[in-house]
Order: C-alpha cells, then sequence, then structure tokens
C-alpha cells in the first residue's frame, strides 16, 4: 500500500476515526451506560429516576452534493428527498443501538445558499423528511416530526447541508448497553445492499459515510471544472473529481447508474430491531451501526473482545468500483466503508438463525458474520480481526 492510497481519505480533509474529537469528547462524562453506542443521561425533562434520555445529532454530510450535481445537470429536485431520509436514519438507526424505538422526536436543521438550491429543492428536503417519518410510523417505528430550522447561509455554504436532531425517553431497563458485548457471542450483519420490503427501489448500501472520498474517486473532472463550489480549493487537484464516471453512467455489475448508486438513500434497519427488540430482547447483548469507522467501528464497543469477522456478506458493486477507480486497499476500505453490512447485531449464538431469518422476513439479507473471542492483547483491549480476499486485516 502506498502513501497516496493509504490516506488518500486524511488528504481530503476528512476522518474516518475522527480521532481530534475522540480525543476531546472522551474524557467528557459519558453518561448513565459510559459502553452505550450513544450518550444516555437521567431523565431531566420529566424528572422520572426510572427513565433517561438520549439526544443524538447527524446529517447527510457532503451526500447533498450528489443532490445538488443531479439538480444542476437536470433540472430535477427529487432526489433531495434522498437526502432528507439520509440525515434522518444517520440519527435513527445509532438510536436503535441503545434501544430507543419509539417517542423520537426529530428536528431537522437545513443551512442552504438560496441563489443555489432554491424553493422546490427545499420543499422536496421537507417534505421528503415528513414523507419519511410517515413511512417509519407505519411500519411501527415511533418517530415524529418537532419542525426545524431553514438557514440561507450564502456566506457558509456554496451549496447545502441537511443536518438532524432526535431526542428520545425511555426505560432504563430497555436500554440496550454495549458493555454487555462480551466473549462468546454470535455477529449478525444485515445487508447494506438489495431491496427491503419497504423500499421502493433497489440500494447501492452506499448509506451516508465515506462519501467525500466516494464521489471524488467514482465523478470525473468534468463536476471539478464546471461546479468547483462543491470542491474544497485546499484539497490537491489530484483528489478532486478524479474518477472515471458521470452520474448517468451504468455502475459495473449492478443494474444502477453511478449517480442512482451514490445517492442510494441510506436504509434505516428501524421495522427489523423493533420486531427483534420487542420478541428476542434477551437474546441481543449488543447493537453497532457501522458508519463512521465503517467495519472498525465496532472497535469501540464491548467489553474485553477480540471481535472476529471471518464470512462477510459479499461486497456490492459500489465498493467494488470506488476501489478500482481509486486504487485503495483493503484494509482502508473496511476502515472507511460498510462493505456490505452496516448492521451487527450481538447476540446469543442459539438465537442466530431466528434474527437472520426476521432480516429476511422484511427482505433484507443477514447472515453469521463472525464472533466474539478474548481479547489477547494488554489489559484485555478490544482489537478486530477482518479476513477478506485469502488475506487477515487487523486493527486496534
Amino acid at each position: 500500500m502506498n502513501e497516496f492510497t493509504s490516506d488518500r481519505y486524511a488528504r481530503r480533509g476528512v476522518s474516518s476515526s475522527k480521532s481530534e474529537v475522540h480525543k476531546v469528547v472522551d474524557k467528557l462524562d459519558r453518561g448513565l451506560f459510559p459502553g452505550a453506542f450513544c450518550k444516555i443521561t437521567e431523565d431531566v425533562l420529566t424528572g422520572d429516576p426510572e427513565r433517561c434520555l438520549v439526544i443524538h445529532a447527524d446529517g447527510s454530510g457532503t451526500k447533498s452534493i450528489l443532490a445538488y450535481l443531479h439538480y444542476r445537470e437536470t433540472g430535477d429536485p427529487s432526489w433531495f428527498r434522498k437526502t432528507a431520509q439520509d440525515s434522518i436514519v444517520m440519527n435513527l438507526d445509532d438510536l436503535l443501538c441503545v434501544g430507543a424505538t419509539e417517542g423520537i422526536l426529530f428536528s431537522n436543521t437545513v443551512n442552504r445558499n438560496a441563489r443555489a438550491v432554491p424553493g422546490e429543492a427545499l420543499a422536496e428536503l421537507i417534505q421528503g423528511t415528513e414523507d419519511f417519518l410517515a413511512l417509519m410510523r407505519g411500519l411501527g417505528v415511533g418517530v415524529h416530526s418537532g419542525g426545524g430550522e431553514t438557514a440561507d447561509v450564502g456566506d457558509l455554504t456554496p451549496t447545502v447541508t441537511v443536518d438532524s436532531c432526535a431526542v428520545a425517553s425511555l426505560h432504563r431497563d430497555a436500554v440496550v448497553d454495549n458493555a454487555c458485548i462480551t466473549p462468546g457471542l454470535a455477529i449478525v450483519g444485515l445487508a447494506s445492499s438489495g431491496k427491503a420490503i419497504y423500499e421502493n427501489e433497489e440500494n447501492s448500501g452506499i448509506g451516508s459515510n465515506g462519501l467525500t472520498s466516494a464521489r471524488h474517486d467514482l465523478l470525473s473532472t468534468y463536476y471539478r471544472d464546471k461546479y468547483p463550489e462543491t470542491c474544497d480549493a485546499a484539497t490537491a487537484a489530484e483528489l478532486l473529481y478524479c474518477g472515471p464516471y458521470r452520474l448517468e453512467d451504468a455502475l459495473p455489475g449492478s443494474g444502477m447508474s453511478v449517480g442512482e448508486a451514490l445517492s442510494s438513500p441510506t436504509r434505516s434497519y428501524a421495522p427489523v430491531i423493533v420486531k427483534l427488540l420487542r420478541e428476542q430482547r434477551d437474546a441481543l447483548y449488543g447493537l453497532v451501526h457501522c458508519s463512521g469507522g465503517g467495519q472498525t467501528k465496532c472497535l469501540r464497543f464491548g467489553t474485553g473482545v477480540h471481535i472476529v469477522k471471518d464470512a462477510l456478506m459479499p461486497v456490492p458493486p459500489i465498493f467494488n468500483a470506488i476501489q478500482k477507480a481509486s486504487g485503495t486497499s483493503d484494509e482502508e476500505m473496511f476502515r472507511v466503508y460498510n462493505m456490505g453490512h452496516r448492521m451487527e447485531l450481538y447476540c446469543s449464538v442459539d438465537a442466530a438463525n431466528s434474527i437472520v431469518a426476521v432480516a429476511k422476513d422484511h427482505g433484507i439479507e443477514a447472515a453469521v458474520i463472525g464472533r466474539t473471542e478474548c481479547s489477547n492483547r494488554p489489559a484485555a483491549a478490544n482489537h478486530l480481526t477482518v479476513h477478506a480476499n485469502g488475506c487477515e486485516y487487523r486493527y486496534g
């Protein structure tokens, strides 16, 4: 692995590990359940000692730029609906990992350059948010709209950013605490690609992580030259829109175009997780949303575990195309992207097959992709081994 491919994500001004963030926040109070996926606090709104609060903020990241490019190229604002879903799911599916499935209140913040993203695009973002929340409610997920804020900030952004914040109150006995991820568990992965029964179209599996690199590694210099507002001028030119494709080009190995695959809305696993928490709660020891950090996200959770992923699901075509176009190593691909599954359930071995069956009932491929063993590191520190393409990749 040469220097160019090993740090191309960092050279674009982004970090899959968020090491600078964790250097600060890891020193702060970790809440009532320090090992949980999200910070959980006392319920200061009601003062009920049997309940707790979780609040979460995230967004669509640079994925909003894909909707912007499509809009500028075609005049069609509909892709902004996908961006609205991305922003919601990046919050909702993190909340699922602590057991929050009802009483979830969402608020959106859209920062836009009104000259670049006019009213018809904004309407798609707002209505797309309401429609997706309604879809989830119809599937048994307790999510509600609390409104939001739209700010015209031309001096801050040349295009648009779409962010959300969600808050939920839950009973402390309902919390999923990832500190309970210990040796001896099976790991079930839920596929990021395919077509769930509640989705209208095939999902490429891209999610909403690594899109800065995915976009630049796949799309051609045409977009750098025509839409310089979508680039960071401080980034080296060879890393800006350096790929072989236009949005309308066919994605190899897929029935989707490159643009459709890159903008494929982030899938929520909420209907599956709601059913599992209702029917098989005792078999679930932890949930990990493979978002920032890709397949290495799990390293931050669990107690004294060596996480072994040695039966991964097939890699969707979008990731193969990114890797071929960029020359990125396997080691970095697994660190940045979900590579085929975006939700992990750490469960008792006996329950693994029934959990797989529930996912498949929802049209989502699933498989036992690994297990937890005892850590062999000093102080029983967590570490991860990924087996892929006849090689082992070690993290942590």
